[in-house]
């Protein structure tokens, strides 16, 4: 397939960053379906295009003839067929659970024409544990967005041992038109790269909170004023959901079945307690004082 045949795009899950990444696909002039099992979750995704587009113009990023064209190329739709049966490629953003992405790519092998690439966006999980559940296991690669995936550049492109020359370039070509700013990993490792190193980054960070050492505005602030970061480990796992966080660590740890990487007692707690972060008004911070 050469690059100028990509023109569909088909994204499983309309979740957050799911609905991101499509959005952002249609800005950059793709056709673009979105799916989900959840008809909620499909509305929320639909009415966050319908304010976001409108509010790009007021701002000046957009021109009301490149918004209605964006509006134009995407749809949400509650059928995996319809999303991938014309696709070109595909991104799946649905949860980090193994099996889920399993059964997914294996529902795309059968739907999906047979030139498409199949991308999973996992910040997590290798494309070598979810490729051979399909016939083209050359086509499939790790494309990994940041939240929110509209305003970070940096994608992550993993080239498995299974992955093709062809795959891989077409994907990093990809997520240049995409206007991102794509990174290559020539080989599989587990985290990739920006999350092996804010793994690394937190927990140190939830070491010296369950010593007792600071707490976690001071924590956050150390590594704002100090290092120069944007913002904390907690403000950002407060960005990105403390839920997302538990439930990768538990699957990593079902799969090593090292205690050392089931998730800290303060994570759990929260995570008990349904406070995931900003989108449910708690976290490590409480937002619902503002």
């Amino acid at each position: 397939m050469k690059f100028e045949d990509i023109r569909n795009i088909c994204v499983v899950g309309a979740g957050n960053m799911g609905h991101q990444i499509a959005l952002q696909a249609a800005i950059c002039g793709y056709k673009v379906k979105c799916s989900d099992v959840n008809a909620e979750t499909l509305k929320k995704a639909d009415d966050f295009v319908n304010s976001y587009l409108p509010g790009r113009v007021e701002k000046g990023r957009l021109t009301a003839e490149q918004a209605k064209q964006a509006r134009g190329n995407i749809r949400f739709v509650d059928s995996l067929q319809e999303a991938a049966g014309d696709a070109d490629f595909v991104i799946e953003a649905a949860t980090e659970v193994l099996s889920l992405k399993r059964k997914i790519f294996a529902d795309l092998d059968r739907i999906a024409p047979a030139h498409c690439i199949l991308a999973t966006n996992s910040s997590a999980i290798v494309s070598s544990k979810i490729a051979d559940a399909t016939q083209r296991q050359d086509k499939v690669v790790n494309m990994h967005f940041f939240n929110p995936a509209l305003v970070m550049k940096l994608v992550e492109v993993v080239k498995g041992p299974h992955v093709s020359d062809e795959t891989a370039d077409l994907t990093m070509e990809l997520s240049k038109v995409m206007q991102k700013v794509p990174v290559l990993l020539k080989k599989e490792v587990d985290g990739f790269l920006l999350n092996r190193i804010f793994a690394a980054i937190s927990k140190e960070a939830s070491w010296l909170l369950e010593m007792g050492v600071a707490d976690v505005e001071d924590i956050d602030n150390a590594c704002v004023y100090g290092a120069g970061h944007p913002m904390g480990p907690f403000r950002l796992n407060d960005l990105t959901g403390l839920d997302l966080s538990y439930i990768m660590r538990m699957e990593k740890f079902r799969d090593t079945g090292n205690p050392a990487d089931l998730p800290n007692p303060r994570l759990v707690e929260h995570y008990m307690k349904g406070e995931y972060g900003e989108k449910t008004g708690k976290g490590w911070y409480d937002y619902t004082k503002k």
